[in-house]
């Protein structure tokens, strides 16, 4: 078999590797159900469509306007034929035993480099991709819980995923197909919501404008039944996290709206908004390709490969200076190249879903500091930071030192025994008790993901024929085999991403990154607003400047100058920031050296 991408002895070799990789991918793992989306034919663009996204996803593909549209199925990265759901198995080994005793955080295990923003940002993203619905209270499965459990209700019950509305409930060969409720656009629809009446609660109607108050935060929702939450696009799971996210890039939204103002006078409140929403949509995925995921994936083969996904082969400083050569994808980058959907039409899919579960990124316990003096304000259990607590504790803390609070913690390692126990019992804003360590396997097996062994083969990567072969954690293998009763290939597919010992300098397992290589590169190649239509002529010339000369950096430090003495010679904001009165010399972050003092708790 040939070597993994990561065992080549070069990165010239590495990197030519996940570029061929990549097109495999492109080629073989991209599949559609029939019927994911109703048929629109004869319908004809408008101006408006033409040159802006629209509040539904739709138009975004001119010959087809419902490609990734809020309401349409999600594709899949399995053939069809992998995703059957084995109900007979639903519930084997028990999904809350596999919560209990492989998925239960013993002690926090810190990922070392990377910080607490960086695990906010992730669900802030997730949440502008992808939402199934809250199902229905009497529609449910119900899992068995032990004697001795301490959970308050007996079964533990779980609501449905609810299919498609007019697709088959239970097809003989494959999954029921799901809607996504979300857009499947990058186009930050957790900040302007995926659909009119949404995106209309959130603006001002006066140029370009979303609402925020005098003070600079977000309004917060006056409907009784989201207590603790603010007015934005989408406000499902909330917490202190989400809220300064949110707030930050409305608040980079209103700024941009000024600028637009002052140089296009003529622009009325609807272009104005229209122009904005497509420089944050397109800011905040430049922010994620080459920031976060950089930050996260720090091999150096990675390093490379998503700087080219944005600037291309040639770089940054060419991009700048010359632009674009031609349409080559690989020199100049995806971002401003011809749309491809590739081998399907676009759409995220069901296991994009499963490998961004990634959970144990949360702490459990958090502390938050004065920018100001350093001193410690307040400790937290997560439980207290989200849900309907989450507008108080917000309220009662500075802006920066929220953030700064954020920047100094770091991120929990994505592996087994360090899932959060605050979500393992997580009370919803409705009222939900819900254990999500035991809901992720369940969602995994209800929508059809294939299992651990067999997605790995999906994706043309070995077997693991033995349990040591699945972690070289000899403890963790025994832990395993007994929870499977021996069975290698029932392990599920969160358990064998957690326990996988990840390529080095990753901050998740290779399986997960096959997902996201393929993925990652799709959302930009897609959308036409990243691709055929990333130009001045659509963005504007201030507002295509915006995009492309703004870093995460940059949006910190505009709405919150106070946090210059900390991150002014940051490097990377979603590292962990060092400590007041611990300027970062050289450019560095200095407490990336934590990675060296946790060694000890990687379980590897």
């Amino acid at each position: 078999m040939s070597p993994q991408w990561y065992e080549y002895p070069s990165l010239i070799l590495q990197t030519g590797s996940l570029a061929r990789l990549r097109a495999e991918l492109r080629d073989k793992n991209l599949f559609e159900a029939p019927k994911m989306r109703p048929k629109t034919d004869g319908a004809k663009p408008t101006e408006e469509v033409l040159r802006a996204r629209t509040p539904d996803g739709t138009w975004n593909d001119l010959d087809d306007p419902m490609i990734g549209a809020s309401g349409t199925g999600f594709g899949r990265n399995v053939p069809l034929h992998l995703t059957k759901p084995d109900r007979r198995r639903l519930l084997e080994p028990n999904p809350r035993l596999i919560s209990e005793r492989l998925m239960a955080r013993d002690e926090f295990k810190p990922a070392g480099i990377i910080n607490a923003l960086a695990a906010a940002w992730l669900q802030f993203e997730n949440h502008n991709w992808f939402f199934h619905g809250n199902g229905l209270p009497d529609d449910v499965i119900e899992v068995p819980v032990r004697d001795g459990d301490d959970w308050p209700e007996r079964p533990m019950r779980i609501r449905t995923t609810q299919p498609l509305a007019g697709s088959p409930p239970n097809p003989r060969d494959r999954a029921p197909l799901y809607a996504n409720t979300e857009t499947h656009w990058w186009d930050a629809s957790q900040i302007y919501g995926s659909g009119p009446d949404r995106q209309s609660e959130v603006r001002t109607f006066v140029d370009g404008k979303v609402k925020i108050n005098d003070d600079g935060r977000l309004p917060p929702s006056m409907n009784p039944d989201e207590a603790g939450l603010d007015i934005t696009g989408m406000r499902e799971n909330w917490w202190v996290g989400m809220g300064l996210l949110h707030t930050l890039f409305a608040r980079e939204h209103n700024a941009v709206c000024d600028e637009l103002k002052k140089n296009y006078p003529s622009f009325d409140d609807q272009r104005l908004f229209e122009v904005a929403w497509l420089v944050i949509a397109a800011l905040i995925a430049k922010i994620h390709t080459v920031e976060w995921t950089t930050c996260v994936l720090r091999h150096p083969a990675l390093q490379i490969g998503m700087n080219a996904n944005w600037y291309g082969a040639l770089g940054e400083t060419f991009r700048d200076r010359v632009g674009r050569v031609g349409d080559s994808e690989a020199l100049s980058g995806i971002v401003g190249s011809t749309k491809d959907h590739h081998s399907a039409p676009f759409s995220l899919t069901e296991e994009f879903v499963s490998v961004y579960r990634m959970h144990p990124l949360i702490p459990d316990e958090w502390e938050f500091h004065s920018l100001e003096s350093g001193e410690l304000l307040e400790t937290f259990d997560f439980t207290d930071i989200q849900g309907r607590s989450t507008r108080d504790v917000m309220d009662r803390h500075q802006m920066g030192d929220l953030w700064y609070s954020f920047g100094l913690a770091s991120a929990g390692a994505v592996c087994l025994h360090n899932y959060p126990n605050a979500l393992r019992k997580l009370t919803r804003i409705d009222g939900q008790v819900t254990d999500l360590a035991t809901l992720d396997i369940v969602r995994d097996r209800e929508r059809g993901v294939p299992r651990y062994n067999d997605f790995r083969e999906a994706l043309r990567m070995p077997r693991r024929k033995t349990f040591d072969q699945l972690t070289p954690n000899p403890t963790w293998a025994r832990e395993i085999y007994e929870v499977y009763n021996g069975d290698v290939d029932a392990v599920d597919l969160q358990v064998g991403m957690y326990a996988e010992k990840p390529p080095k300098g990753f901050g998740f397992s290779d399986t997960a990154f096959r997902i996201f290589i393929l993925m990652a590169s799709r959302r930009l190649k897609s959308d036409r607003f990243f691709t055929t239509d990333f130009r001045p002529e659509v963005y504007t010339k201030v507002g295509f400047d915006w995009v492309n000369n703004t870093s995460m950096k940059d949006v910190l430090l505009r709405h919150y100058p106070e946090l210059q003495p900390v991150i002014g010679d940051v490097e990377r904001v979603f590292a962990p920031w060092p400590k007041l009165g611990s300027p970062a010399p050289g450019g560095k972050n200095p407490v990336v050296r934590v990675a060296d003092t946790v060694k000890a708790y990687m379980p590897w």
